[in-house]
Parts: structure tokens; C-alpha cells; sequence
């Protein structure tokens, strides 16, 4: 299994990337909150990765810190809840956020994530309550992040509702969170995490 890769960043499409590992190319999944702290193209990054091997693919999943990755793994622990809800769930909420509103039994600010109803938020906080004893809640990841921005072009806006519709938001919920919070200076990474916010403030 692989649990760790090291390599040169070739391509980022929010919520995935390329990394050219030694001339391999890894499609890796990130939940946002890594996403933003990638470095810029063709530099070189290390993710810490959870490999979800199925009959008809390898998928991977990587993140930035092993709080994060932990948490991942304990999301899909649950009843219901499939890698690609849970890379939604960490981009709507860091790790403080989501472990408080879990230990809080916040339904409402749970029910704000892509892909959970009243019932996946029911069962989050019942099944995580043990899970989560023992929990150090982290700090949330800084604001500012270790990528270097892109310039912003004319797809930025396109780049982002994609993010949003692969992350769980129904096409039309996609665009007008970005139509509400765009601007024309702003890059596709710049949008998601304003579009995110104002999901989960709602």
C-alpha cells in the first residue's frame, strides 16, 4: 500500500492533482484544506496518501497533515460514508471545525456539507462520538497557505464550479455559490475557498 509520495507537482485541477513520482504520474484526490496549502506547479511536494483499492481501480487520496488523513480515515469508517463524502466533508470544514461540530452534535452546520442530509448528519455524530474520544482537536490550517497563487484567467470561474460539482454540489448550487462570490481577479483556488465558505455560513 502507498502511504506517503514525494514528488514534482505537474498539474492541478481542484480537487485533484498529477505528481510526477521518478517519472510515474500519481492522480491523487485532496480535500480542499490540502489543496490550498499545495506549492505551485513544478515544484516538488510530499502528501501522505490513503489507497482505496477497487476491481476496476486504485484510487488515491492525499493530505497535507496526518490529522487530517486520520480523520479521513475514521469518516469512512461510517455507515454510509464513501471516500468521496468524506474529501467533501473536509473541504466544507478544516479538522477543528468538523471535529467540534461532531463533538457538538451541530446537525445544522453538518447538514451545510454537500451530501449530508439530516439522517448521514445523525449518524455522524452518533457513531463518531467514541471514535473522536481521545481526539486532539488541531488548530485550524493557516489562511494563507503554502501555494503560490496562479494568475487568474477567464476559466477560473468554469475551474471552480467543476471543483464544487466533483466535491458533491449539484451543477446549479455550484454556480451560483461562485456567481456570488467571484471576481475577475480572483484564481479558481481563490473562488472554491470563498464558494466553500459561504456553503458552510449559509
Amino acid at each position: 500500500m502507498i502511504g506517503r509520495l514525494q514528488g514534482t507537482l505537474i498539474e492541478k485541477q481542484p480537487p485533484q492533482l498529477l505528481l510526477d513520482v521518478a517519472g510515474v504520474g500519481y492522480e491523487i484526490e485532496l480535500p480542499m484544506s490540502s489543496f490550498y496549502e499545495l506549492p505551485g506547479v513544478n515544484e516538488t511536494t510530499t502528501l501522505l496518501i490513503h489507497m482505496v483499492v477497487r476491481e476496476d481501480a486504485h484510487l488515491l487520496y492525499g493530505f497535507i497533515s496526518h490529522a487530517e488523513r486520520d480523520l479521513f480515515r475514521t469518516l469512512i469508517r461510517v455507515n454510509g460514508v464513501g471516500p468521496k463524502l468524506a474529501l467533501a466533508m473536509l473541504s466544507g470544514m478544516n479538522c477543528h471545525e468538523l471535529v467540534t461540530a461532531l463533538q457538538q452534535s451541530d446537525l445544522t452546520a453538518l447538514m451545510r456539507l454537500p451530501g449530508v442530509g439530516k439522517k448521514t448528519a445523525e449518524r455522524l455524530v452518533i457513531e463518531m462520538a467514541d471514535r473522536l474520544q481521545g481526539w486532539q482537536a488541531t488548530s485550524p490550517l493557516g489562511e494563507k497557505g503554502g501555494y503560490t497563487p496562479v494568475q487568474a484567467t477567464h476559466n477560473a470561474h468554469d475551474d471552480a464550479i467543476s471543483a464544487l460539482i466533483s466535491l458533491g454540489y449539484k451543477p446549479v448550487e455550484a454556480s451560483r455559490l461562485v456567481q456570488q462570490v467571484a471576481t475577475d481577479d480572483m484564481d479558481s483556488e481563490a473562488v472554491i475557498r470563498a464558494a466553500l465558505r459561504q456553503a458552510v455560513s449559509r
